[in-house]
């Protein structure tokens, strides 16, 4: 099974879309946390601190996945797609499906882990 690279290239392209669709609705979430006790309870200043760390955390994994997009995106530019950044050998089809972001075949990324 070989990958198509202007298959990949629309799948990237359609999480890059949702990803930023994403963004644009949480933006909201991470606005900064009015401190004002006169306006609102202890609890309920709690609950929106930690609601503002969650969506800045997500929003950093966001722009982490972006990153990675762009990056899988000039590879396929670049003729490089589905070529293991370390060993230079194939990745394996199944791997890119699962997550065309990858950069590292399964061994490569196991010893990576180590």
């Amino acid at each position: 099974m070989a990958i198509d690279p202007g298959e990949m290239r629309a799948r990237l392209l359609e999480l890059r879309a949702e990803l930023e669709s994403v963004a644009k609705t949480g933006a909201d979430s991470a606005a900064v946390v009015e401190l004002d006790q006169s306006k609102i309870g202890r609890l309920s200043r709690m609950d929106a601190m930690q609601g503002q760390a969650m969506a800045q955390a997500s929003r950093q994994r966001r722009e982490q996945t972006l990153r990675q997009i762009a990056a899988a995106l000039q590879r396929i530019d670049d003729d490089e797609y589905g070529v293991c950044a370390v060993c230079d050998e194939p990745i394996n089809p199944k791997r890119l499906l699962f997550d065309p972001t990858v950069l590292l075949c399964i061994g490569c990324a196991s010893k990576a882990e180590k």
